[in-house]
């Protein structure tokens, strides 16, 4: 059996559906230290572009790194939001520099397809330690809530260097988050709801960051 916490190719095959991926490698195999034996011999399902196929985890991981937009993206987990899963996920489709996890250690990983595995992540305990973090490093923090005075990302200039900073489904971003942050940006919405999903918000920041500083030749 596959060890499950390694490279395998089981990982696109939970719940029973549907094998995706290729099978094992026809012919000679490469010789280029990237490829994984295991999944050589055995077949790729996992979830990842063509570009990645049989490559093992760690030579992904080593690409995607060289190629890492200088944004980070934080979420508050003081009450277990099932959201984050969504967010690193997200992350990763746009090559974040990192997640940072604030509060709570232990998530809920369900909604991140394995993604995790291939993202950089960061814990801080308080709010307050992602804020000294970033300040030390040169980055803004950035906080995305739909609160009065806050500016709309549609027009906002979203610094090349930052963190997006995202709050808890419910509550919203914290008091504290929102007071040490450098900008606060909103989502312009138009219907009945008062807020989105913070999974959907936050791939909406991310986006909006793409769109201003992002080499679109370099994308998938």
């Amino acid at each position: 059996m596959a060890d499950p916490d390694g490279p395998g190719p089981t990982e696109w095959q939970a719940g029973g559906t549907p094998p995706v991926g290729v099978g094992p490698w026809p012919g000679e195999w490469p010789d280029d230290p990237r490829y994984d034996p295991q999944l050589l011999a055995e077949g790729d399902t996992r979830n990842v572009v063509d570009a990645y196929r049989y490559w093992s985890r760690e030579a992904i991981v080593a690409d995607i790194d060289r190629r890492r937009h200088p944004f980070h993206v934080a979420i508050e987990n003081f009450s277990h939001d099932a959201n984050i899963g969504t967010v690193v996920r997200t992350a990763n489709a746009f090559a974040a520099a990192a997640v940072h996890i604030v509060g709570r250690r232990r998530w809920n990983r369900r909604g991140a397809m394995v993604t995790d595995r291939y993202q950089h992540l960061e814990h801080h305990d308080t709010v307050a330690d992602l804020i000294a973090w970033a300040r030390e490093r040169g980055l803004a923090v950035v906080a995305v809530d739909n609160t009065p005075g806050a500016e709309r990302i549609e027009r906002a200039e979203l610094p090349r260097d930052c963190v997006l900073l995202f709050g808890q489904e419910g509550p919203g971003v914290s008091d504290d988050a929102q007071s040490g942050a450098d900008l606060t940006v909103s989502i312009a919405q138009f219907g009945s709801t008062r807020s989105i999903n913070a999974g959907v918000a936050a791939g909406i920041a991310m986006h909006a960051w793409i769109a201003r500083h992002a080499d679109l030749d370099e994308a998938w």
